[in-house]
C-alpha cells in the first residue's frame, strides 16, 4: 500500500487534531471545574482556576458519602466483571471449540437476549429481586449485571475463540492435554487480548450503569456512584462545582484503566483485522 503523500498527512493530522479536542476538551474542562469553587465558575464558566480547590474532593468524599457510593461501585463492578469474564470465557469456548445439538440455537438465543432493551425486563427482574429478597441488595445487584451482561461477552469471544487454528487443539491433544489443560493453555493465553477487552468493555458499561441501580437500589447505603451524582444533583443543584467535582471521582478509575491496558484494548481491537 503506498504510502499518503505531504497533503494526505496534513489532511490525517488535521482530523486527528480536531478529534482530540473534541474527545479531550470536555474531560479537561470537567477538570479544572472540579478545583474551582461554584461562584468562580459562574462568573467565567470556561475560565482557567485561579486557586486550585483541592479542599473540594475531601469534602465531596466526606461530606457527600461519596467514599462509601465509590466502594460500593468498586465492590459491585469487580466481582460482576470477575463473574462474566470466567463464565463468558468458558461458555464461549465451549460453544467454539465443540459441536453438540442445539450449538447453534444457544448461540442465537444468546445473541437474541443482547438486541432486547433492558426497559423490557425492569418490571419482571424488580419482582423477582423483591420475591428472593434481593430487592436493595448488592448481591442482588451483581447477579443482575452478571446476567445482563453476560451474553454479550459470551458472543464476542465465542467469534474469537472460533479463529483459533484446530491443528493447535489436535496437536495438544496428541500431547495429552486434556480439555480444560487445552481451554487454559491454548484459549486463555491466546485469546488474551479478546478478553482483556471484554474485561475492560465490561467495567466501563457497569461502572456508568444507572437503569438497573436506580430502580432496585433505595437505601443510601448502598448506592453506587452514578446514583451518588444524581442524589447529589437533585438536592443541591445549583453547587455546580462540587457536582464537577464528583463527576471527576467517578471517572478517574476508567482513565487509570485506559492507561494500564490501553495496549492490550489495541490488539484486542486488531487482533481479527490482522488474521
Amino acid at each position: 500500500m503506498p504510502a499518503p503523500g505531504i497533503a494526505g498527512r496534513g489532511a490525517l493530522t488535521v482530523a486527528l487534531s480536531f478529534y482530540t479536542v473534541y474527545a479531550v476538551g470536555p474531560m479537561i474542562w470537567l477538570a479544572m471545574m472540579s478545583l474551582r469553587t461554584t461562584q468562580e465558575i459562574n462568573l467565567d464558566h470556561y475560565g482557567l482556576p485561579q486557586v486550585l480547590h483541592w479542599w473540594k474532593f475531601q469534602a465531596a468524599w466526606v461530606n457527600s458519602n461519596y467514599g462509601t457510593y465509590f466502594w460500593n461501585s468498586v465492590w459491585v463492578v469487580v466481582a460482576s466483571v470477575t463473574a462474566v469474564t470466567l463464565i463468558g470465557a468458558m461458555a464461549a469456548y465451549c460453544l467454539a471449540r465443540y459441536r453438540f445439538p442445539g450449538n447453534r440455537a444457544v448461540l442465537l438465543a444468546i445473541f437474541s437476549s443482547i438486541i432486547l432493551p433492558p426497559q423490557i425486563t425492569i418490571i419482571s427482574l424488580f419482582q423477582v429481586m423483591v420475591e428472593y429478597r434481593l430487592f436493595n441488595t448488592l448481591t442482588g445487584l451483581i447477579l443482575v449485571y452478571i446476567g445482563t451482561q453476560l451474553p454479550l461477552t459470551v458472543y464476542l469471544l465465542e467469534s474469537f475463540f472460533s479463529r483459533i487454528p484446530q491443528d493447535l487443539f489436535d496437536a495438544a491433544k496428541i500431547d495429552g492435554c486434556s480439555d480444560l489443560e487445552m481451554f487454559r493453555r491454548i484459549g486463555v493465553p491466546i485469546g488474551a487480548p479478546a478478553i482483556v477487552t471484554t474485561v475492560i468493555l465490561n467495567f466501563i458499561l457497569l461502572w456508568n450503569e444507572f437503569l438497573y441501580a436506580v430502580v432496585l437500589i433505595t437505601d443510601d447505603g448502598n448506592r453506587t456512584l452514578p446514583l451518588g451524582i444524581q442524589k447529589f444533583i437533585g438536592d443541591q443543584f445549583s453547587d455546580i462545582g462540587m457536582v464537577a467535582t464528583g463527576a471527576m471521582i467517578s471517572i478517574v478509575p476508567v482513565i487509570l484503566l485506559y492507561f494500564v491496558f490501553s495496549e492490550r484494548i489495541i490488539q484486542g481491537m486488531t487482533a481479527g483485522a490482522i488474521k
